[in-house]
């Protein structure tokens, strides 16, 4: 698979009703796909993390981040999106 296509994003809050549903909503309506997703409970904070790939997306990276930033500041959440390539390299050290 080309890791050039692959992004990870990583969902961080209090824990609310929607979280998943808003955030899959976003990525999907934005033609990204959801390779993996990962989520847990850690003493009332809801943590996620998903691969997703971005093959398909018709927009730019950068206005895909911006979609993602807004959402997050809907939620009220912290939501990171990175390449990952640059995820990988940054906990390889």
């Amino acid at each position: 698979m080309n890791s050039d296509n692959q992004i990870i994003i990583t969902v961080t809050g209090k824990d609310k009703v929607g979280i998943v549903a808003k955030v899959s909503n976003c990525i999907a309506q934005n033609s990204v796909n959801i390779e993996d997703i990962k989520q847990t409970i850690m003493q009332d904070n809801f943590v996620m993390i998903m691969l997703c790939n971005i093959s398909k997306m018709q927009i730019s990276f950068k206005e895909f981040k911006e979609n993602i930033l807004q959402l997050a500041n809907e939620l009220g959440m912290e939501i990171w999106v990175q390449k990952k390539d640059i995820f990988d390299k940054m906990h390889n050290i």
